[in-house]
């Protein structure tokens, strides 16, 4: 058996009570760079834990290695957790995992985490829809922003809506300039979330226009998100009262 399980945005009280429960009860818990190690070690004390990591510019192990080890691990342990950060649906290669695991005919449950689209805003103090500014929410991986066949930009320029990059830091230039090229306007508020739901949590927030400008003179690091639209100017606002709960320096 395999349970894909979402560790959430970074703060371990994010973590659910069914995820918590399946940590406990693992023979095995492979795990991923995002993953708090106060969430790591969660699990069954006598459990094995195996770091499968990767950055962009480093992998520890490949997706395909992955795989190959789950379906390895669930043929010789009575139960494997695959911990991802935030939601293992969501940009967390759950489905490839979930592809191999079908084709060797191991049984899995999918436990859902809280996004970092999610947990990163409310930490932020931005709401993601708003009544009066955004009626949709899209969720985008950065990681194809310049590359042929990438976003929809002409869509992602529309009004009325929150756009949300996920691991878009190294493509800040390109998600700038499309999205000016396809009608947004220069003024859109922006917010950088760097290290959201974290102790180390920090929030820059800019317009679109001055967004490269903004991420470089303030050094914005992976991991880190992208918030474009209106409600992002609320981060300016709010963020101090939820930095307070976070028990994080503003």
């Amino acid at each position: 058996m395999v349970s894909l399980v979402g560790a959430g945005p970074g703060d371990p009280e994010l973590l659910t009570l069914r995820a918590l429960r399946v940590l406990e009860r693992a023979d095995v818990i492979l795990h991923d760079r995002l993953v708090p190690n106060a969430i790591v070690a969660l699990g069954a004390p006598a459990a094995t834990r195996e770091y499968v990591g990767k950055t962009r510019d480093e992998t520890v192990c490949t997706q395909v290695a992955i795989n190959a080890r789950l379906v390895e691990l669930a043929r010789r342990h009575r139960y494997v957790v695959r911990l991802k950060g935030g939601d293992p649906s969501i940009f967390g290669r759950g489905g490839e995992e979930i592809e191999a695991l079908i084709a060797a005919n191991i049984p899995y449950e999918i436990i859902p985490g809280i996004t970092a689209a999610l947990g990163c805003a409310a930490y932020a103090g931005i709401p993601l829809t708003h009544r009066a500014l955004a009626q949709q929410v899209t969720l985008v991986t950065g990681h194809q922003a310049s590359a042929q066949g990438g976003p929809d930009w002409s869509t992602l320029a529309g009004r009325q809506q929150t756009v949300v990059f996920y691991m878009g830091v190294a493509e800040i230039a390109t998600i700038e300039r499309e999205l000016l090229i396809h009608g947004r306007a220069a003024d859109t508020p922006v917010a950088l979330i760097e290290n959201g739901c974290t102790p180390a949590q920090r929030v820059v927030v800019t317009s679109l226009g001055a967004l490269t400008v903004t991420a470089a003179s303030t050094a914005i690091k992976a991991p880190a998100l992208i918030i474009i639209g209106e409600v992002a100017a609320f981060g300016g606002a709010l963020q101090q009262l939820n930095h307070l709960a976070l028990g994080v320096a503003a």
